[in-house]
């Protein structure tokens, strides 16, 4: 098991470019599935969740080029379906979340899909019901496997156009009845559907290989079933997570940053919500500069004055993979805030190991903590700790760059699931930290 070795307290200067966005690029690898052409996809990131869904679609019998910077052609021109009934793929799909999606596009083009309960985060309960549901709706009947946790959707008769109203706005469902519909008979309305980006870049691909969307952007998406796909070539936006994390990072460490090419237009909220923590951030064209806050960042109160309150929403509100990063950035402000977690139920528990740093942090219950902030007029003290996901792991590694003396991560594998070479990117920046 690898660890980080963070000297903090160290200011940082220079340039960084986010990866391409992991929660886009899961989505975008198995919609390769629903054709039998060459699919190429670029700016993919090179992170363990990706990879490990790449190295799933090979043994599926996709046929998997990699052209240099980022760009990987696909073409699933003789998908093996036998494998989905192997040992190795109850495993191989178990440890990974993003593996659910697989399921709509093989159930569309071959009438079946399997899948072993999916891994990933422990960040609480993470509900398949709306993924299935959209599948039965659509006329697939659904089996579930107790003893082995294995889920199956059949339809050999193929799909059939419904109209449906989503229970939850859950990306990864509406992504995954999204690639069902478009080969099925007739026309599909999705309603309650979620809007992220990521969802409109997977509809705006499929667009291209010929699929039949409208509404995209919206959360009432129409479907008209085509009968086939061909290929396409599609490039993923940049990591809005990460983009997020580099501007946390900025302000915590007192360091001057630029981030480039965010694709500001995809980025909603975010910037906003930064600068409620009273986080300066400059539109450079498409780039974001963060100057070095030597005198620190005051949190804004509410228009009455009461203490401001973040909260995360399905988009176009603020992401929950974000609430982590703000949580820490607000143990140095000036103020205090109230942090309200909804959409996950454990994702806040990591919040002792910032108060054995020195946080000042009330945590309320497992979805609000109430963060008071230093000021910078005490310093977070190193420590060693563990990463619980990746979210929070990128938390830690972010108060430990700013802390005082040297800390130690351990369980980096969970950061880098979601975050590119981060060590190699830090340090050239300025940052002092290894990977042992």
């Amino acid at each position: 098991m690898g660890i980080f070795k963070i000297e903090g307290g160290i200011q940082l200067k220079g340039e960084i470019t986010p990866q391409g966005a992991k929660n886009e690029a899961l989505q975008i690898l198995c919609a390769v599935l629903l054709t039998p052409e060459k699919v190429t996809i670029n700016n993919i990131p090179d992170i363990i969740d990706i990879n490990k869904l790449i190295t799933l679609l090979g043994n599926l019998g996709v046929k998997i080029q990699k052209n240099g910077n980022s760009s990987i052609t696909f073409q699933a021109d003789e998908v093996n379906m036998g494998y989905l009934e192997t040992e190795a793929f109850k495993k191989e799909g178990g440890s990974l979340r993003g593996s659910i999606m697989i399921v709509g596009p093989l159930l569309a083009r071959f009438g079946k899909g399997y899948i072993p309960k999916p891994g990933g985060d422990k960040i609480g309960r993470r509900r398949l019901d709306t993924h299935f549901e959209g599948f039965i709706n659509l006329g697939a009947k659904f089996r579930y496997n107790r003893e082995d946790h294995f889920y199956g959707v059949e339809a050999p008769e193929g799909l059939t156009g419904a109209n449906m109203l989503l229970d939850e706005a859950s990306v990864t469902g509406t992504a995954n009845i999204v690639m069902a519909a478009v080969l099925a008979k007739g026309t599909t309305t999705v309603y309650n559907a979620a809007c992220e980006p990521y969802l409109q870049q997977l509809c705006k691909m499929l667009n291209s290989m010929g699929a039949k969307i409208s509404g995209v952007g919206s959360n009432l998406l129409t479907i008209e079933g085509v009968e086939a796909l061909g290929g396409c070539e599609h490039r993923i936006l940049p990591d809005m997570i990460e983009i997020g994390s580099w501007i946390g990072l900025a302000a915590m460490t007192k360091s001057e940053i630029t981030i480039k090419n965010v694709s500001w237009e995809n980025l909603g909220v975010i910037p906003n919500v930064f600068r409620k923590l009273g986080i300066t951030l400059e539109k450079k064209g498409d780039d974001i500069f963060i100057p070095a806050h030597v005198n620190g960042y005051e949190v804004k109160t509410d228009i009455d004055g009461s203490i401001l309150t973040i909260a995360d929403a399905p988009w176009p509100g603020f992401t929950p993979d974000l609430l982590s990063i703000v949580l820490v950035v607000a143990t140095q402000a000036k103020g205090d805030v109230l942090i309200h977690q909804k959409m996950f139920e454990s994702r806040l528990f990591f919040v002792d190991k910032l108060i054995d740093m020195g946080a000042k942090i009330i945590l309320c219950d497992p979805h609000r903590a109430v963060v008071i902030g230093h000021d910078f007029k005490s310093q977070l003290k190193a420590t060693t700790m563990s990463s619980p996901d990746i979210r929070a792991g990128i938390s830690l590694l972010i108060a430990a760059l700013s802390a005082k003396g040297t800390s130690t991560i351990q369980n980096i594998e969970q950061i880098d699931r979601g975050y590119e070479r981060i060590d190699e990117r830090l340090r050239a920046i300025g940052a002092n930290i290894v990977r042992a």
